[in-house]
């Protein structure tokens, strides 16, 4: 494992003052927004709804909660953070922040955000909230991160919670269709990141981080991320069937799942993986022989947001029927 003296400040020293910028950054903001943007389709979702204004005050507190969630992983993996080229500049292995004022700033905000939630919403949603961080900073971070190939498979749990918050936010209850849509983030979640940790490898096993492809090789994460593929884009057609979605939702999810899984095989085949990408510095700047994944990887995010964009445009704009299949029948 690798040791948590290896970062490029102590836990008492900053190169320079902090300002409000690294406290952004220390939140994740692109994560936050995909966090938000999969709430805000369960909240819409939901059969009932809160005051517009407690639904942005509960959408505020979700992304506090993320964000939270976001800086207390930050302070905890400083250390490999400061190994790996892609996440060495963050704010606290840059030495802009504290790690004691990274976990303080976290904690705070969870604090912060669960209450809020609770006062917006109800005290099931301020639950979940209050899991979902406790997921990701402790069960995943502290816990699987380091310890297990598996590590992304059981911590993507935290970051399918989102529209299940939304919509019992929205609504006080979870129920199946709740359900269907954490499924589907946490069936979509190993492919896009093994898809990540296949040109980012060499990064992975230089930080000890035991992801799928240093752990487990890259031809058996390539056939992982296929069999994930095969198992998410036609469950995702799944609330079609349950008629939460309609035939908007429908077409996305055909259309896009085709496209996930072209793209999925066209990994199957590559040599994605066999040996570490040898860049310096962009997220997206790969050997050839990874462009493969690279593409679902960003193809990914796209296909997630579009998902949930369409079940945000039927309920918001009334193009949804609520019969099953849709309305397709």
């Amino acid at each position: 494992m690798a040791t948590r003296t290896n970062i490029a400040v102590t836990g008492n020293t900053a190169s320079s003052p902090a300002e409000w910028r690294d406290y952004i950054a220390l939140m994740k903001p692109r994560v936050m927004t995909l966090v938000v943007f999969t709430a805000f389709a369960g909240y819409i979702a939901a059969p009932t709804g809160l005051h517009p204004v407690m639904a942005v005050i509960s959408l505020l507190a979700l992304a506090m909660g993320a964000g939270a969630a976001g800086a207390l992983n930050m302070a905890y993996d400083a250390d490999i953070d400061a190994t790996m080229r892609r996440t060495r500049l963050r704010p606290v292995p840059l030495g802009r922040v504290r790690q004691e004022d990274a976990y303080g700033f976290g904690l705070v905000m969870a604090a912060i955000s669960v209450l809020l939630m609770a006062l917006a919403s109800n005290y099931l949603a301020a639950g979940l909230l209050a899991f979902s961080i406790f997921f990701y900073a402790i069960i995943y971070t502290m816990i699987l991160k380091r310890r297990t190939a598996q590590n992304i498979v059981i911590g993507g749990a935290a970051g399918a919670f989102p529209p299940m918050i939304g919509w019992a936010a929205a609504s006080g209850t979870v129920t199946l269709d709740a359900v269907i849509l954490f499924a589907i983030i946490f069936l979509w979640t190993p492919p896009h990141s093994w898809a990540l940790a296949l040109y980012k490898a060499g990064d992975y096993a230089a930080a000890e981080v035991p992801m799928m492809p240093v752990a487990k090789g890259a031809k058996r994460t390539r056939l992982e991320i296929l069999v994930y593929s095969l198992v998410l884009t036609p469950f995702a057609l799944a609330p079609v069937l349950t008629g939460l979605g309609g035939w908007l939702y429908g077409a996305v999810a055909v259309f896009g799942g085709a496209i996930f899984l072209l793209l999925a095989w066209r990994i199957f085949v590559s040599r994605a993986g066999e040996a570490g990408s040898a860049e310096e510095g962009a997220l997206y700047a790969v050997r050839a022989g990874d462009k493969a994944a690279r593409d679902l990887f960003a193809y990914s995010i796209g296909y997630l947001a579009a998902l949930f964009a369409a079940l945000i445009a039927e309920h918001a704009l009334g193009a949804y029927a609520a019969t099953p299949l849709g309305g397709l029948l």
